[in-house]
Formats: structure tokens, sequence, C-alpha cells
């Protein structure tokens, strides 16, 4: 009784706890079991995690196609109730019930990621202390990837600052392919925003950095294939008072009224008129000579 209660306690104390001990357990069966190295077990935890999330990565991009298609309506109701915020609110929620979106849909991927990240953040933690302890050191083995990274050093260490390029440059990728609905403003935040994060990121042990690498690579397939299997909903067409373009088929003439059967017959003798270019009107009528009889 006593065991399980200090297990509810540290349970309650830190509830990542048994998030922790099952990553641990996985990644244990994968590196024990299956054979794979430590970095390549976490890269196979990253796509297993990957494709337990996807519904809700199709929800996300789902969700990025509507507010695409409704996007020039909602700049409307925005831009009319620019100076009533809260009317601008209530506008805006009503137009989204009505029409199915959910614009929190675009973070769902990202919520059960959160507590994963930190997880592993732990596991890898306790990794670089018992490699301080030369017995537990050789249980774990060789925790190096690829013979250049060492999965419990800093990101900061050897030769982590490749993997940090290579988080940056993934993370723009996925960022910049995942916002294609938002306005040029935010995507150049978002954009820079890995920037920003690689002062955080060069301190976490480079085994995270390579979970990390890998969600951003997935992410970026996912959304090119999803893209495509997923047909777009066309945008509905808006009424507009405004003549239409040259791009657009113009409206089929009427028929011309028949001629009267009184109008005057052109004279046999006349000339048609020839047109700007040299050319007549219709056809040249020759005038022929009347032969005379021939002499008897």
């Amino acid at each position: 009784m006593i065991g399980v209660a200090m297990g509810w306690i540290l349970a309650f104390a830190n509830p990542l706890k048994p998030l922790e001990h099952a990553l641990r357990a996985v990644l244990d069966w994968l590196h024990g079991t299956v054979g794979l190295p430590w970095a390549w077990s976490i890269v196979v935890l990253t796509v297993l995690i990957r494709i337990l999330i996807v519904p809700l990565a199709v929800k996300q991009i789902r969700s990025m196609q509507n507010l695409q298609r409704y996007a020039p309506q909602l700049k409307e109701l925005q831009k009319k109730y620019a100076h009533d915020k809260a009317k601008q609110r209530e506008e805006l929620m009503k137009f989204y019930s009505e029409h199915k979106i959910n614009p929190a849909a675009s973070c769902l991927p990202m919520l059960p990621q959160l507590p994963i990240f930190f997880s592993l953040y732990y596991v890898l933690k306790n990794f670089a202390d018992d490699a301080k302890v030369p017995a537990l050191a050789a249980q774990l083995g060789d925790l190096h990837w690829l013979g250049i990274f060492k999965i419990t050093e800093k990101a900061s260490s050897g030769w982590g600052p490749v993997l940090l390029v290579l988080y940056a440059t993934s993370q723009v990728a996925s960022v910049w392919l995942m916002s294609a609905t938002a306005d040029k403003t935010q995507r150049y935040i978002m954009t820079f925003l890995p920037v920003v994060f690689i002062a955080v990121i060069v301190n976490f042990p480079q085994g995270l950095v390579i979970y990390w690498v890998t969600t951003n690579l997935w992410t970026t397939g996912q959304g090119l294939i999803t893209r495509r299997l997923i047909p777009k909903t066309a945008a509905p067409l808006k009424k507009t008072s405004r003549a239409p373009g040259k791009a657009q088929p113009a409206i089929a003439a009427a028929p011309s009224k028949p001629k009267s059967s009184t109008a005057k017959p052109a004279s046999k003798t006349s000339t048609p008129r020839a047109t700007s270019g040299g050319s007549s009107a219709g056809p040249r009528k020759v005038k022929r000579k009347k032969q005379n009889p021939p002499k008897k």
C-alpha cells in the first residue's frame, strides 16, 4: 500500500512520469529486442507517434482548406467591424459555426507532441545520468549516431551544430508548407521563429534535436501527400455588379432582324462600295457587252 501511495504521489508531482516510463519502455524494446541503435530507436519512435496522430493532422489540413476557401468573406467581416472588436469576434464566431470551421484545429497535432517532447527530454537526461555510472553505462551501450552525434550531449557540442542546421531548414520548410493559408506577415513571422528558437534548442540533447528533425521531415512529407489526397473545395462565387472582364465569355448577340421584303433592291449597274482595306463588300458584277448578230 505504501508503495502504491508513493507511486501516486510521484505521479501527481510529475504528471509526465507515466509518459516518460512509456517512452523509455518503447525505446528499450526497439533497442534491446529489435536491435536498433538508440538514435535510430528515437527516429522510429517519432514515426510511430506521428502515425498515431495522423487523424489530427487530417483535421488540421481540412481546417486550413476551409479557412482558405472563406478567406475573402472573413476579410470582409474584419473590415466591416474593424472599429468594434467585440462585434467582430461575435460575427466571426457565427461565421465559423455556420460554415463548420474550427480555427483551433490547426493546433491539434501540437497538443500531444508537447508532453512527448518534454518526456523524451527527461528520458535522455536519465540516459546522461546513467552514462556516468560505469555499470549502467555498460548496459546502455553506444549512444552515438552515425559515429559523430551523441544523443546525450548538448546540441552545441561536437557535430551538434549540423543537427541545428537540419532542424532550422526542416522547420522552415514544414512551417512554410502548413501555413500556406496565413497572410504574408504571419508566414514570415512563423518562418523566422525557428531561427530564434535555436538559442534555446542549442542547450537540448542531440537526441531531442533528432526527434525534432524527424518530426519536421514527417510534417513536410505528410503535408505534400495529404494535400493531394484530400480534394480541395472550390470557393463560393461572389456576386458582383461589375461588368465581366475580358476573360469571361461574352454574351451572345441577339439575332439580327430579317430584312423586309419591301426593301429596295440594289441596282444592277451599281458598283459595290469598297472597304477600307481595298476589297469590295460583295462580289463584283461584270457588265457584258451585247454581241451583234452576224450579217447574212
